[in-house]
């Protein structure tokens, strides 16, 4: 009796919060603290939303010691309560300056090279929710090494906090506004037919 109970008191929590801050981002830029088994980074991230699902989003990070990269991942949100409780998967590209660490079987030695020029492909997979002004994402971005490291494969674990710039509705209604002034120029260029015999 108790189960069915908690459940229906955490069902109208969840209802009541998300009801109370009905709106969603169009822009949000913050931190993102990301952890990964070489090394911790601190970074800014810059997310876009660029249709009612798919954001954009733009990290830059570093370690401020040897490793800074950026990486570029286009994201597709699916909702898990309401749109403001959303999970998210996508993928990129990086570039960055990173550390290497080349293994060599002959002398057993492991020679470590800092400062080598990389490009791979990011993977992210993530959950976020929006509340107020706040947006707080937690994820898992694994790179795929292209070129640069000898390590063919890295992961990280991110925590990002953003606040929120531009809000949903307000991209919206720009949206409208530009492709309204859009129109309206289209409209005065189009002359009359009867202009022409004049």
């Amino acid at each position: 009796m108790a189960k069915p109970f908690l459940t229906l008191l955490l069902f109208l929590f969840f209802q009541i919060t998300f009801q109370a801050f009905p709106q969603r981002y169009g822009t949000a830029l913050g931190l993102r603290f990301g952890n990964s088994d070489f090394n911790r980074t601190l970074g800014l991230t810059l997310q876009q939303r660029l249709t009612e699902r798919v954001t954009l989003e733009g990290i830059i990070q570093s370690d401020f010691n040897r490793n800074s990269t950026l990486s570029l991942l286009a994201e597709r949100h699916r909702p898990i309560i309401s749109k403001r409780f959303n999970y998210y998967l996508g993928g990129g590209a990086s570039f960055g300056k990173e550390e290497s660490f080349v293994k060599n079987p002959a002398t057993k030695e492991i020679v470590h090279t800092y400062g080598n020029a990389t490009f791979g492909v990011d993977l992210v997979a993530g959950i976020e929710l929006t509340i107020a002004n706040a947006v707080i994402a937690l994820d898992y971005k694994p790179n795929i090494n292209i070129s640069g490291r000898e390590e063919f494969y890295r992961g990280q674990v991110g925590i990002s906090a953003r606040t929120v710039l531009v809000k949903s509705k307000e991209q919206k209604r720009r949206q409208k506004q530009r492709q309204k002034a859009k129109k309206a120029s289209q409209q005065q260029t189009k002359k009359p037919f009867s202009d022409l015999f004049k």
